[in-house]
């Protein structure tokens, strides 16, 4: 069904989540991540609950291996799922139930989790962890569309892409980034202007947006200047 990385970074504590399917609208339920707490990507045969439930575990401080081990024991479609998980510390858990389509399996790295269904073969994935230790300067948004266009050029899902999403947390509870393609016949290279775009013009804005220390935010000061 898809290809996901989910990681932690190291210098900023960003947490983030990047996947590439065949089927529409990935963004949408795949990817769970909180600030402070970490990132969750559930697929195979979806279970959401398998992203609420991850958070809320890891949002106590339950450690990713103890965590996968309870959301996967209350699922009993737990033989068509595929989850990876990252904790606040970066460490990672990872399952591929035993019906998950072939090729289906998973790589596990310092704060790092890639993991894949109907897939061609597992170079995807190691294509895909290959390139986002190449790129261990970059920002975690980088790192996670070079990650995604490793794997696809390594072979990606069986049936072509149709849909690609990149999502970051950073400090606030709202997203720094969640720039999402649902329908497209070349949804990577569109995801990768987008996500440009939104570089160069939106996420200027949400980095002066209120947060909780400070509910006025940057943005007054444009406003007085015109720009909403």
């Amino acid at each position: 069904m898809t290809f996901s990385l989910v990681a932690r970074c190291p210098h900023s504590g960003q947490f983030g989540v990047a996947a590439l399917t065949g089927t529409p609208g990935v963004g949408k339920l795949l990817t769970w991540a909180r600030r402070r707490v970490g990132a969750v990507a559930t697929q195979g045969w979806i279970n959401p609950y398998l992203g609420v439930d991850a958070l809320a575990l890891l949002g106590h401080d339950h450690p990713a291996e103890k965590v996968l081990e309870a959301v996967v024991a209350m699922d009993d479609g737990r033989d068509l799922r595929q989850l990876g998980l990252v904790d606040r510390h970066g460490m990672t858990a990872t399952w591929t139930g035993k019906d998950c389509a072939a090729w289906a399996g998973s790589r596990c790295g310092d704060g790092w989790v890639a993991a894949g269904n109907l897939l061609e073969s597992g170079d995807t994935l190691d294509a895909s962890a290959a390139a986002f230790a190449r790129a261990s300067e970059a920002a975690l948004v980088e790192r996670l569309m070079a990650a995604l266009e490793a794997g696809d050029a390594a072979g990606g899902d069986t049936r072509g892409s149709r849909s690609a999403t990149v999502y970051v947390v950073d400090t606030e509870e709202y997203p720094l980034w969640d720039v999402r393609v649902d329908d497209h016949d070349r949804p990577l290279a569109e995801l990768r202007r987008v996500k440009d775009l939104f570089e160069s013009e939106l996420i200027p804005q949400i980095r002066k947006l209120p947060t909780r220390d400070n509910t006025l935010g940057d943005l007054a000061s444009d406003s007085r200047e015109g720009l909403a």
